[in-house]
């Protein structure tokens, strides 16, 4: 974005008798992060009030701030814009400049895999594309509006993450980005304590298709029979399936994993055989729903499949980490919920790339009431003779111990309820023959435990 205050003073329905020439080039909230010739947002929250920083901010490089109406003592001599709610301003100024821009919006919801999922199909689409995306956790009321004003002009595709954790925040979202495309890449437990049930996160999930484009066309995981209900009530809704089953208009078989990625084989809209430089059966079926956006804008298969080889993960998904002691760690420790913990554990059960198998899994939060079954239940997934350690962080894990250490011994199960130490001595164990998982919550921080292994 590139706009003078009077602009975006027109988009406010707001009076700008000075400064009004003042260009600004993006957007910040944070001073500690500010870039030249950004426009300032002041929050008052509960803690603090962001108004105190707006000096700082111009000291920074901002180029204008923001101001509440009924904040008092505005500085003087620096362009401010004056608003009724910054919030507000921020949403609606966002919603102004998607109105005008003309690339081809994208929004990606899911219980898991929305950042892989981004992140395979921006990788995609960039060799071909002037691609943007959402950065980071930059997916709710507050980051997708800084996203969408963090859009350059010349932007040719913007792939949106649109996060929630109760119902109705989905629908604003895609409200405000009115997206040509959307993708629900699955749907697990995650926020069940809000939502209630699966079919209650199903049905928040699916409020993305309520902005999209009437000739909008959306991508759903086809594995899902809650998604299956929803889309079939919709019956002029342009939908494709995709996943793992043989059902779906895409799906994927002959899923072999190596040191270096996953090859498999696709059938149904695009026939082949591909290869993606992540691991996991579960990010094969997220690359296919970016296969079929990009195929959809006009690529070949030839174009797909040499994008796909150089894509790369954010950190902390299937991330692999060669350790200290030897032993190669897969970092997926940025989140977890069951349906992805299942997933995690079943890729390590058949994966080949090293012998000797480890996992290292953390609570599972924001489960709800049902958080002892849901914990329990991983203990049907890890079979002793697929696994051979197992380390378990935190009090939740505490229900899963309880089952598995009656199928392995002393030797080859720990469990460990708030420090990591014992589980850092446990690994160091392991050695070139070893591959480790981390996987758990964002709150258990999993990833302290590799930073042992990877100091130099």
């Amino acid at each position: 974005m590139k706009k003078t205050l009077k602009q975006l003073a027109t988009w406010l329905k707001e009076d700008m008798s000075a400064f009004g020439d003042t260009v600004v080039s993006g957007i910040s909230i944070d001073t500690r992060t500010i870039q030249q010739g950004d426009l300032f947002v002041p929050f008052r929250g509960e803690q603090t009030n962001g108004h105190q920083y707006v000096v700082q901010a111009f000291e920074k490089g901002a180029g204008a701030s923001l101001w509440q109406k009924d904040e008092p003592n505005p500085p003087e001599g620096y362009p401010l814009l004056f608003v009724d709610d910054p919030e507000l301003a921020l949403q609606e100024m966002a919603r102004a400049y998607r109105n005008e821009h003309k690339a081809k919006f994208i929004g990606i919801t899911g219980s898991n895999g929305k950042t892989s999922t981004k992140d395979i199909l921006a990788g995609t689409l960039a060799p071909f594309f002037k691609v943007q995306k959402t950065i980071g956790n930059f997916n709710n009321q507050l980051g997708l509006p800084i996203t969408v004003l963090q859009l350059d002009e010349d932007t040719d595709v913007a792939v949106l993450e649109m996060g929630m954790s109760g119902f109705g925040e989905i629908e604003f979202l895609t409200k405000l980005a009115r997206p040509h495309m959307t993708v629900i890449t699955n749907i697990g437990e995650a926020h069940m304590q809000d939502l209630g049930s699966r079919a209650g996160i199903a049905k928040a999930k699916f409020e993305i298709v309520k902005g999209m484009q009437s000739d909008g066309l959306l991508f759903f995981d086809g594995d899902e029979p809650l998604l299956q209900e929803l889309v079939a009530r919709e019956q002029h809704l342009n939908a494709v399936a995709f996943g793992l089953e043989p059902g779906n208009l895409l799906y994927a078989e002959n899923i072999h994993a190596n040191a270096d990625g996953s090859n498999f084989t696709t059938h149904g809209m695009i026939e082949g055989d591909f290869f993606i430089s992540v691991l996991g059966k579960h990010q094969v079926k997220n690359t296919l729903v970016a296969m079929l956006i990009a195929h959809k804008l006009g690529l070949n298969n030839d174009q797909i499949c040499t994008s796909l080889e150089h894509v790369v993960l954010t950190d902390m998904r299937m991330q692999q980490v060669q350790g200290t002691n030897g032993a190669l760690f897969i970092n997926d420790a940025y989140n977890a919920a069951p349906t992805s913990v299942k997933a995690a554990i079943q890729f390590m059960a058949t994966s080949t790339i090293r012998p000797e198998k480890w996992l290292v899994l953390g609570d599972m939060l924001e489960l709800g009431p049902n958080e002892q079954s849901f914990h329990e239940g991983l203990a049907e997934h890890i079979n002793e003779h697929e696994i051979d350690f197992v380390c378990l962080f935190g009090p939740r894990m505490a229900y899963l111990y309880e089952i598995l250490k009656e199928r392995f011994n002393a030797e080859h199960l720990l469990y460990v309820e708030d420090d990591y130490t014992a589980i850092i001595e446990k690994l160091k164990q392991a050695n070139e023959s070893a591959i480790i998982l981390l996987k758990g919550s964002r709150g258990m921080k999993l990833e302290t435990i590799l930073k042992a292994f990877t100091s130099q």
